[in-house]
């Protein structure tokens, strides 16, 4: 039997319920419907691992057989289409720089879409277009009047426009700060955001309607991710737990961490740690530090740990004690922020270390929090 893209879109379908990402047979006959290769352009970057750091070089459609082009597309695999804001089809031979946009690993966008409770019926605000291939998800499940999705970034917001149209769908869609949502065509039953948020942005919860449902990664510039799953009450107060599966999307571009300037590390008085610097090393681990301090970013791995506030320029360095069995911390700035996080850290430890999933988030005018075990118990306020 020869390779066509409907026999693999049947195959993707079918090894996503087998692993168990996919479990609502509405999402599987979409997969089934939508032409992923289109929504790849016509080349992505792929990691060098011949070089250090990120080194990524362009695959272009033109260049590869049509099979092993459409095998790529349904796979169940990331694939990044822009880094630094730079396209892959204008890509040279090799580009440095980090990922801006990609075409997120199917079982991750359908697991996302399950959770977020999206199904027929819903009218669904999406903030992060991206390739544009959730959007025709939800537009093959819940038909184009009933999506509307907004885009950042204007390159990749006119790349998605062709691919939808070129793929028959026809939702409302919007270059522009998906931070400020979409209001004329609110209200919405769900907003699924595809991007990371250090908080949830006012506009979502107006555009959103009572017992309606946010669903948002929240992340910071450590970086420690937890995707919140809100429900909307009818005080226009929100609140719910993080899921328990570890999604990581890339930053709202207004959320990303500033611009760093130099620094010099070594500054300050140094003491011994009260907690093993390694931690941050954990999943859950960053995602707890980074609630202690929520303006740090994070550098280094293992003992040796470098946190910086560029606003600020506060910092903590660590490092194991050469005369002990422990670890020294010092500290540089205004703000204490190895305190903040050993603070934060022990806090969770006491509670058993328990997964981000036992976290959740109240969201009010007056602000926004994120609280352990449930809304009475130790609580982090995030920087909205």
């Amino acid at each position: 039997m020869s390779t066509t893209p409907e026999h693999l879109r049947e195959e993707l379908a079918a090894l996503l319920a087998r692993e168990g990402a996919l479990t609502d047979p509405g999402w599987g006959r979409a997969v089934e419907a939508v032409p992923r290769e289109r929504f790849l352009g016509e080349a992505v970057f792929d990691r060098d691992e011949s070089m250090a750091g990120d080194h990524w070089h362009s695959l272009r459609r033109s260049h590869l057989p049509e099979e092993e082009w459409w095998e790529m597309a349904y796979a169940d695999e990331t694939w990044v289409t822009q880094v630094d804001g730079i396209p892959a089809e204008a890509a040279g031979t090799t580009v440095v720089g980090a990922p801006t946009s990609s075409s997120t690993m199917p079982s991750m966008v359908v697991m996302m879409l399950e959770r977020a409770g999206i199904s027929d019926g819903d009218k669904v605000l999406e903030i992060g277009t991206g390739t544009g291939y959730s959007t025709a998800l939800m537009c093959e499940r819940l038909g184009d009047g009933q999506v509307t999705s907004v885009e950042y970034d204007r390159h990749a917001a006119l790349r998605a426009r062709l691919a939808l149209e070129d793929s028959g769908y026809a939702p409302t869609l919007v270059a522009g700060d998906g931070l400020a949502g979409y209001d004329k065509n609110a209200e919405y039953d769900r907003l699924i955001a595809t991007c990371s948020v250090r908080y949830i942005p006012l506009a979502w919860m107006e555009q959103v309607r009572d017992g309606g449902t946010i669903t948002a990664p929240l992340s910071g510039w450590m970086p420690g991710d937890a995707m919140a799953h809100l429900t909307l009450a009818d005080d226009g107060t929100a609140s719910g737990r993080f899921l328990p599966d570890d999604f990581a999307f890339m930053p709202a571009r207004p959320h990303a961490r500033p611009p760093r300037s130099s620094y010099v590390i070594g500054l300050g008085t140094e003491r011994e740690s009260r907690i093993d610097p390694g931690i941050l090393d954990d999943h859950t681990g960053r995602f707890v530090a980074q609630l202690g301090a929520p303006s740090a970013e994070k550098l280094g791995f293992g003992d040796e740990i470098i946190l910086l506030d560029v606003a600020t320029g506060s910092q903590a360095t660590t490092r194991r004690d050469p005369k002990g069995a422990g670890w020294l911390v010092r500290q540089h700035g205004p703000l204490k922020l190895w305190h903040a996080v050993e603070d934060a850290v022990l806090t969770w430890q006491y509670a058993g270390s328990p997964h981000q999933a036992d976290f959740g988030l109240t969201v009010t005018r007056e602000g926004q929090r994120v609280w352990l075990g449930d809304p009475d118990g130790p609580s982090w306020n995030l920087p909205a």
